[in-house]
């Protein structure tokens, strides 16, 4: 133990640093905030039997702006599957100093009233550690009422206890003076610590010591706490990257820029607007740094689906919130695919996608008979274009109710008849659906909803609103009653017309009309001659405080009020539930209610696209960016959104290829590169507008041909891709992903949003502008192999930028090094495609040496089946290694539950293996210690790599091919040849 003149020389320096950073902090504090009030205290800590830590915070001095404060608040921190907190002491040097100073300063300041209260929130440290997932939660709600928050049967997870059961008034005791030290002797590398006056917290990472969060700053407010305003901020690092808090068209790539307003709130506003909130909303941000060539990240979701504008300010974040609680959840990483597989641990995993699904999809708002839809898959096949999908976009109904058929334009008898001809050949068929009921009396699904009250209310009566069938009302899927009802309608429907999945859209809910409408008299509304996206209904603004609240978000980017061209703030949902709070999660429940339905029907994996989305909605359905435009901007602006939704936990998301607005003037060129990029999305899909030209693949002669090259290649890459969809459902990882994913110390890769992988190694590098012949493309460090031509090789030392060659049908698409990639031969339907011969592309690293691997994996099942996973019967699982060894080159396999791929036939053809030195002698090849050379079909063959960049002098480097293996995919191989010398 010290002795006093030391712990005194200790308290005193201590103190004397404290005050001098204080003062500094005030010299430096931003004045670009508004001060409200002086924040909460902390008045009680206890143990909580669940193992979680529980707290009272006191409002300090009460102040009215924005509304009154909550006067006591309850602080709930839990980690996921802890044991509880235990009481110790930490071994680190600022642990003892704490300890130090807690001690001294209790002694020498005694009841100094003002420098006592300056330094409270220093003198009082708690240390927490949990356990095994990585995740942390600070839950901070009223500490007396209930407060609105996203329900527990929509997104499943722990419920704190009732806030009744929590108050524990503290006992006579002055908090100031005893230190104290909590810590869970755990694996979990998140410590939380907090301060007492004005209550802050803070999230650091045990492993670095890093803050990950720390709202203790002089530069914005303390904890704001009210009815309709919430505030919280942290301090960052000026280098970190930060991702995520969408949906938005983000100009400047997926990166997050400071300053550029971030606000979520589902609002149907067209893609082509920017920096704006579109259609879903995720509170969730990934944050990314570097420090020191070491790469770690980290995830922070605020678990709110209120109203939020979010301040991005480069070394500070900021909410602030128009109600609910703060529910934040810490995921530590470290990588991001760790980020990632943790929020959707939390969340809900991926929904499982059906293999047809992986497959190119057409639709055009304007198909407006059957008979143009039959063309359009006819001319799909002589161009020989691939097509899985044909979609109806409103055309097929009866005046645009919902579970209706046109029958004039769509008969019922030739729809069935055309569905048996494309069901037969593999084809699908998708059609839309809005959740806007038409209110006609004549309408067998407004009656049943009526009679089962199942929509939403205003002063005791269904909403009355106006889409595209016109005046109509909004079922409320917050009712246990309206997700029964709508899935006994989705059942009818399916009765009438055997569709294969449901696009959700409008559903933000989108309205033509604001505030409190009613049925005008005297008059039609919607007439015949008028734009049915006028309102017409008569309409008067709604004026609670639901309506108008103190706080303004930036809502459609111009501070919109919050009811406009949707439902009102003030309208009512089930058990008196606010459309204010709730109306961010309507896509989200409406998701659900359809999954819930379609899952029910024969049996099959549903697929449901959906344009609204919230955190959880990956688990339910697809996600397509909205309604774009026709431009190179529009383009380069898909990448970005796609990459966020697989941060999101959404990684079944494409864009309109092609443009769904008209746009530029260039429209042939634009679509042969729009199709060159759209090929790899996960949801590949071309869409249009009415108004818009036809754009159909077809169209042009010189998009077919990009078609035919980058959609060809897509379906060599389905294997792969539907692997992917099986490592998404499984761990969250997205499909398509930035570069960052998988090289994270290549700093170079954090602000990259024109390239992606898909998976961990296939690279695509698009041309992303008009009148360009070539394109600039980032390797990260290692060999990249194309994919279109095998031999042609670079090699990026350290992340280098190559000057590709790009002609009009090109798309540069490339496979890194320590790869074993399964690919087919392709097919103009996916049914087709996945019953052809596999091969096998091995990358090894130019001039492969002793000790080099490749790994790669390849789920097959039957994609019916509602679940994916190993176990069931209908499912194989292959792990396929490669490696370099006392000059043996070896490919294997390590097969599990191999029986379904025997069942099916499946073969492997083709091994190509990559990056090999030799002389180009033909090997000797053994399968599973069996010579080869004798089989008449064996064909092997040699190849010396062409490098494009990054050749070293004197390599002879080759790529050996083996065809007419013949190996079924069900069973462990092995094949092994000695390399050439």
């Amino acid at each position: 133990m010290a002795s006093f003149p030391n712990r005194f020389t200790l308290c005193l320096s201590s103190l004397l640093l404290t005050c001098f950073l204080r003062v500094i902090n005030a010299g430096e504090a931003s004045s670009s905030y508004q001060k409200i009030g002086d924040g909460y205290r902390l008045i009680s800590i206890n143990d909580a039997p669940d193992g979680a830590l529980v707290g009272l915070l006191q409002i300090k001095q009460k102040n009215d702006i924005y509304g009154p404060d909550i006067p006591l608040l309850r602080l709930y921190v839990k980690a996921t599957s802890s044991q509880g907190w235990r009481r110790g002491v930490g071994d680190g040097w600022w642990l003892r100093a704490l300890r130090v100073r807690g001690w001294c300063c209790g002694r020498l300041l005694g009841e100094v009233g003002g420098l006592r209260e300056t330094l409270e929130g220093w003198l009082r440290v708690i240390e927490m550690w949990h356990e095994s997932e990585n995740r942390l939660r600070v839950h901070i709600t009223d500490a007396k009422n209930q407060r609105w928050e996203v329900p527990y049967n929509l997104l499943p997870r722990e419920q704190p206890p009732s806030v009744k059961q929590n108050i524990v008034w503290p006992r006579k005791r002055n908090l100031i003076s005893v230190s104290a030290e909590y810590a869970y002797q755990g694996s979990s590398d998140l410590v939380f610590s907090y301060t007492s006056e004005p209550f802050s917290f803070a999230v650091k990472r045990k492993s670095n010591a890093d803050t990950l969060f720390d709202s203790n700053s002089s530069e914005f407010n303390t904890l704001v706490f009210k009815d309709q305003y919430l505030e919280i901020s942290t301090k960052l690092p000026g280098d970190a990257s930060l991702y995520g808090l969408g949906e938005n068209t983000q100009p400047n790539g997926m990166k997050l820029q400071p300053n550029d307003p971030y606000t979520l709130y589902t609002t149907d506003v067209s893609a082509i607007n920017l920096n704006t909130d579109l259609y879903g909303a995720h509170p969730v941000y990934m944050d990314l740094r570097n420090e020191g060539g070491n790469p770690y990240a980290h995830g922070v979701l605020l678990l709110n689906s209120n109203g939020m504008d979010v301040f991005y300010r480069g070394t500070s974040l900021t909410y602030k919130i128009i109600g609910g609680v703060l529910d934040f959840y810490f995921f530590a990483g470290p990588t991001p695919l760790n980020v990632v597989d943790q929020y959707t641990s939390l969340i809900g995993r991926p929904a499982p996608m059906p293999y047809w699904a992986f497959g190119f999809h057409q639709c055009k708002w304007g198909y407006y008979d059957l008979s143009v839809l039959e063309d359009v898959v006819e001319n799909y096949k002589k161009a020989n274009i691939p097509l899985d999908v044909i979609w109806n976009d409103a055309d097929h109904m009866d005046g645009l109710k919902d579970f209706t058929l046109n029958p004039i334009n769509y008969p019922r008898s030739e729809l069935l008849e055309f569905l048996n001809r494309i069901h037969g050949i593999g084809m699908k068929y998708i059609v839309i659906v809005d959740p806007g009921i038409a209110v006609n009396s004549s309408y067998d699904v407004y009656q049943r909803g009526m009679a089962n009250d199942v929509f939403i209310k205003y002063e005791g009566e269904p909403f009355v609103a106006q889409v595209w069938p016109g005046v109509v009302y909004f079922p409320d899927f917050l009712n246990p009653r309206t997700v029964s009802w709508w899935g006994d309608e989705i059942r009818r429907f399916h009765e009438l017309v055997p569709v294969d999945g449901l696009w959700i859209d409008m559903n933000e809910p989108s309205n033509f009309c604001s505030g409190s409408c009613t049925i005008p008299t005297g008059r039609v509304c919607p007439n015949a001659t008028g734009p049915a996206v006028i309102c017409c209904l008569d309409c008067k603004n709604t004026s609670t405080r639901w309506d108008d609240p103190p706080y303004k978000i930036n809502a459609s980017g111009v501070e919109a009020p919050l009811g406009m061209k949707t439902i009102a703030p003030s309208a009512v949902h089930y058990d008196g539930v606010l459309e204010y709070d709730a109306h961010s999660i309507y896509g989200f429940s409406e998701s659900i209610a359809t999954h819930k339905a379609l899952q029910g029907l024969q049996g099959k994996r549903p697929f449901i696209l959906s344009r609204s989305t919230y955190v959880g909605s990956g688990k339910y359905a697809a996600h397509w960016s909205g309604d774009n435009r026709a431009t190179w901007e529009d383009l380069k602006y898909s990448i970005s959104t796609m990459l966020n939704f697989g941060i999101f936990g959404v990684p079944m998301v494409g864009s309109d290829i092609c443009g769904f607005f008209t746009g530029t003037t260039d429209h042939e060129e634009l679509c042969n590169r729009w199709i060159e990029v759209g090929a790899f999305y996960p949801f590949s899909r071309d869409h249009s507008n009415f108004d818009s030209p036809r754009q159909e693949l077809y169209q042009w002669e010189s998009v077919a041909e990009s078609a035919r090259n980058a959609l060809g290649m897509r379906y060599k890459l389905l294997p792969y891709l539907y692997t992917l969809n099986y490592e998404a459902h499984i761990s969250g990882a997205p499909i398509a992903r930035p570069l960052f994913f998988s090289f994270p110390t290549c700093t170079e890769c954090y602000g990259l949003s024109t390239q992606f992988l898909l998976g961990t190694s296939v690279m695509i590098s698009p041309v992303l502008e008009q009148g360009k012949t070539q394109v600039k493309a980032l390797f990260p460090s290692g060999t990249w192999y194309s994919l279109f031509d095998l031999t042609q090789t670079i090699v990026s030392e350290d992340g280098n930028y190559v000057t590709l060659d790009a002609p009009l049908h090109v798309v540069n698409v490339h496979v890194h090094q320590n790869v074993v990639l399964p690919m087919q031969q392709g097919g103009m339907v996916s049914k087709d495609a996945r019953m052809t011969p596999f091969s096998l592309i091995v990358t090894f690293p130019a001039g492969a040496t002793e000790g080099s691997e490749a790994k790669g994996d390849l789920f097959l099942d039957d994609d019916e089946v509602p679940e994916m996973k190993l176990g069931n019967g209908y499912s194989t699982y292959v792990v396929f290694h490669a490696s370099v060894k006392e000059g043996n080159v070896t490919v294997w396999s390590e097969v599990q539950e191999g029986k379904f791929a025997l069942d099916q036939g499946w073969i492997i053809d083709t091994i190509n293996v990559l990056g090999l030195k030799g002389n180009g002698s033909l090997p000797d090849i053994e399968i599973d210690g069996e010579p080869l050379m004798g089989v008449s079909n064996l064909h092997v063959s040699t190849s010396q790599h062409k490098y494009l960049y990054g050749k070293r002098g004197g390599e002879n480097i080759l790529m050996v091919v083996l065809k007419g293996l013949n190996i079924p995919v069900g069973k462990n191989f092995a094949v092994t040849w000695k390399m050439g010398s």
